[in-house]
């Protein structure tokens, strides 16, 4: 199996690797699978034993004279995502104030206001394609607010982001990487300059620039790069992971007709059906984990240096912890996934996914009754890291 095929459909590979002992090594990972929800689990909980560093290994290695357009520009500093112990917990700190509950709830109204607007642009048109109508524009629009941008900026902003994305993860020409590169670090120049206006802010940039370089002075070069690299990746995870879910629930509901119908007679059931798509389809598959001392796991012995991959994926798939793991049941007793994470690199903006899951399936309940999927053949992206359909096109 190629990198890609893996990529498209990681189901078998994870099913296979959960019935057999111990961990299996995947040549398309180049790392040790941990495949089992238990085994997930505890590895989630030992991050002195397995370290987050290289959590996001990239798959491509940019051309130098795509680094070169990089040097230039602020960022590039070390991020939440891919940290450990203290300053792991320095960056999350700003993070955990700016998405906390009470700020997700102020934005509540924001973000039913930009659901409702983005259905309406549609909903006489009798079609759509969701991920590019919808599913990429409310959450990009919700965390540019959230981080203060001009509304203006947040297009931009966002296809930057995703070029940053593509530029580790996506084959592309060295010309290509170049102009990839230019985006991002006019993007880093653009995060630079908001975070100077937002010391004193009550936004997630606000939060960032105060809890990153706190006290009154101007920041230090290397705290302006931990601001802008972590603004950059709260831009990044806040909008893409929501993105994925919002096409795994709307895709899965209207697959399974019998569950739309199910929501529709029982709207109460929108929470549910965010859990079981998290669970279904985790929208981020898994992230590496760097061994940091000669250890076992699962009866595998592993040496210091070694990498595993956390599967987020198949843990929500294991049999020994979900009934007919692999049907989509949005009336099944619930069960604690693990697509969000666990322990101390749980994903902060939860909470905030969850909102804006919850507002979408509420309105298109009571808006678009009839939608129906226009196409069956729908294909997921060659990516492990946000796992969503590329396309998805809806009728009603």
């Amino acid at each position: 199996m190629d990198r890609e095929a893996l990529y498209r459909d990681p189901y078998p590979v994870y099913a296979r690797a959960r019935a057999a002992p111990g961990l299996t090594f995947v040549e398309e990972l180049d790392a040790w699978l941990v495949a089992r929800h238990a085994d997930v689990r505890e590895v989630l909980g030992r991050p002195d034993d397995f370290s987050s560093k290289g959590a996001l290994r990239p798959d491509v290695i940019p051309d130098p004279r795509a680094f070169a357009e990089l040097a230039g520009a602020p960022g590039g500093a070390p991020v939440v995502l891919s940290t450990d112990g203290e300053a792991h917990a320095r960056y999350r700190r700003p993070l955990t104030r700016g998405l906390s509950p009470a700020k997700v709830a102020a934005a509540l109204p924001f973000v039913r206001a930009t659901a409702g607007d983005l259905v309406a642009s549609f909903a006489k048109a009798g079609h759509v394609e969701w991920m590019s109508a919808y599913a990429r524009p409310l959450p990009a629009t919700v965390i540019g607010h959230l981080l203060g941008l001009d509304p203006a900026d947040v297009p931009a902003a966002i296809r930057a982001g995703g070029r940053a994305e593509d530029l580790l993860f996506t084959p592309m020409s060295p010309d290509d990487q170049v102009a990839a590169a230019r985006e991002v670090a006019a993007l880093r120049h653009l995060f630079a300059a908001h975070a100077a206006r937002s010391r004193s802010a009550e936004s997630l940039t606000g939060e960032l620039s105060r809890g990153l370089a706190p006290g009154p002075g101007e920041p230090t070069p290397e705290q302006r790069d931990e601001i802008v690299a972590n603004t950059q990746n709260v831009m990044l995870a806040g909008h893409l992971t929501t993105t994925a879910l919002l096409g795994t629930v709307v895709h899965r509901l209207l697959r399974e007709r019998g569950q739309w119908e199910l929501l529709c007679g029982r709207p109460e059931l929108a929470g549910a059906a965010i859990e079981e798509a998290a669970r279904y389809e985790a929208p981020v598959q898994g992230f590496r984990r760097t061994v940091t001392r000669p250890l076992e796991l699962a009866g595998t012995a592993l040496g210091k240096g070694e990498t595993v991959f956390v599967s987020f994926g198949s843990a929500g798939r294991d049999e020994a912890v979900f009934e007919r793991p692999d049907e989509f049941d949005i009336a099944r007793e619930p069960a604690r996934h693990l697509s969000f994470g666990h322990g101390v690199h749980g994903c902060p903006g939860a909470l905030l996914a969850r909102e804006q899951l919850k507002v979408t399936l509420e309105l298109l309940v009571r808006e678009l009754p009839g939608l129906r999927l226009a196409r069956e053949d729908v294909v997921m992206a060659a990516t492990l890291i946000h796992r969503s359909p590329e396309e998805l096109h809806l009728r009603w």
